[in-house]
């Protein structure tokens, strides 16, 4: 728009120019002025709001309730002089400019309103046109408290960032700090430029690896790229030369405003002390070496650890291909065995020589025994530790078969001819039930009801072949 204005004051405002409005109808200047803010009133010139139209917030505030009131008698102390000056300000000038108002609701409760006050043009009456403001003064409260934390925050930081260059300054310790894309030297303190043996600021912007001779400066960017790769904080460092003299680098990786940085730690060779390993990083090796396979799982037999010869064993790549699997899938017959060996380990504390058979991740079956022991909740979560052994059942020899499967194949012999092949065939049916049923019961240890899953029957079906046979030393209460 050409001459375009921008009116910060009411009296300043862009009248209509072609008069194309001419005189109002009543109805249409109402509706024109109750539009136009969420509270309109027509104030007589004693003060008193003689009409009043709002918006159907304003109602629910109990605006209704200002009629025949003095004005300045409804709004707060602070706002008092501001309600005379609208009014007399309206009646001299015409219009007024837009003040802010705290109104006092009918329950006092303060409503911060702006108004504008216009002279009505008969018998000193002022029309003031007022909005609601309460939620531009929440969203300035708002910002007001934001910037406020803000600052508190940027205090903070301004205080960790000159106690952090005050330790990095004052630190005996050499530390140097590089940039892990350019692998430069960004920083140095005064100790690590003492060590190098340089001037003060002068390794900064060189290459990390330039700090040190030529026989080291692989060394030193392979310490980097191994801390840039590597998942765990750094243990020991790398033995470097610099200027001729030995000294001892550890890296690790931070980030920092989007940008990945290596602190990277220089001692004096002399001055690091040999670490001597503790008693568990021995148990740990001793287990990991050791010729049986060792699994440590966790109360429900997940697998939380083993070690090489289990790797080799179940023919596994890796351990992690092993650990958070269930011990039911490397047994043999997975749920019933899992669940004699942990109940009896966990009924007894241990076990020795539980026989079965382990199954690779090949799909072979290896038999084993397993001697394990349970740990209780006292230092920590309850788990199993097992170790496990292969071992080769020796093949039976020819001609020298069990002496009770060898006299019952005799017999059986013996039959053929004088009997029908019915009758045989029944004989041998309970001649491989009984072979069956006895192998069962030494496997579960004489565990019944074991035996009967193992077998898939019934604790009944399995009693009435104990009776059958004369087997288990049944009583007649067993029946």
């Amino acid at each position: 728009m050409p001459n375009a204005q921008v009116f910060t004051d009411v009296s300043e405002h862009l009248p209509f120019r072609r008069g194309l409005l001419g005189a109002l109808d009543t109805d249409i200047a109402e509706t024109v002025l109750a539009a136009s803010g969420d509270v309109t009133m027509v104030i007589d010139s004693e003060g008193r709001i003689r009409d009043i139209a709002a918006s159907a917030d304003m109602a629910r505030e109990g605006a209704d309730r200002w009629l025949d009131q003095r004005w300045s008698d409804i709004v707060s102390d602070d706002s008092r002089h501001k309600v005379d000056e609208l009014l007399r300000d309206a009646l001299s000038k015409g219009r007024t400019r837009w003040r802010e108002i705290n109104q006092i609701s009918p329950d006092n409760d303060p409503i911060s309103i702006r108004y504008v006050a216009v002279d009505a043009g008969r018998d000193g009456h002022v029309i003031a046109i007022g909005r609601d403001d309460r939620a531009s003064a929440a969203m300035q409260q708002r910002l007001l408290e934001a910037q406020q934390v803000m600052e508190r925050d940027y205090a903070k930081l301004r205080d960790v960032e000159f106690r952090y260059r005050l330790l990095f300054q004052m630190s005996g310790e050499a530390v140097i700090i590089v940039d892990a894309s350019t692998r430069r030297i960004v920083e140095a303190n005064p100790a690590a430029e003492r060590l190098l043996g340089v001037a003060h600021g002068s390794p900064l912007g060189d290459t990390f690896a330039r700090a040190f001779d030529d026989a080291s400066q692989d060394a030193a960017a392979l310490l980097l790229t191994e801390a840039q790769t590597s998942n765990r904080p750094p243990t020991a460092g790398v033995s470097l030369k610099c200027d001729g003299r030995d000294v001892v680098a550890t890296a690790s990786i931070f980030r920092q405003e989007r940008t990945t940085q290596f602190l990277v730690r220089l001692v004096p060779a002399g001055a690091v002390p040999t670490p001597e390993p503790d008693a568990d990083s021995r148990l740990r090796e001793v287990l990991e070496r050791m010729p049986d396979a060792f699994v440590m799982t966790d109360a429900d037999a997940r697998i939380l650890t083993v070690n090489s010869a289990f790797l080799d064993l179940a023919r596994i790549a890796s351990s992690a291909q092993a650990e958070g699997q269930l011990l039911n899938s490397f047994l043999g017959r997975a749920g019933l065995e899992r669940d004699i060996l942990i109940d009896n380990i966990r009924a007894h504390g241990s076990i020795r020589n539980f026989t079965t058979t382990l199954r690779t991740q090949l799909g072979e079956l290896e038999d084993v025994e397993i001697s394990g022991v349970y740990v209780g909740a006292d230092n920590g979560p309850p788990c199993y530790g097992l170790t496990i052994r292969g071992v080769r059942r020796p093949n039976p020899t020819p001609g020298l078969p069990r002496a009770g499967l060898s006299r019952s194949v005799e017999q059986l012999s013996e039959l053929v001819g004088r009997v029908t092949l019915k009758e045989l065939v029944r004989e041998s049916t309970d001649l491989v039930e009984r072979l069956c049923i006895e192998a069962a019961l030494e496997l579960t240890r004489n565990n019944r009801a074991s035996a009967a899953e193992i077998l898939g029957l019934s604790r009944q079906g399995l009693y009435s072949k104990l009776h059958k046979f004369g087997l288990g030393n049944l009583s007649s209460d067993d029946s």
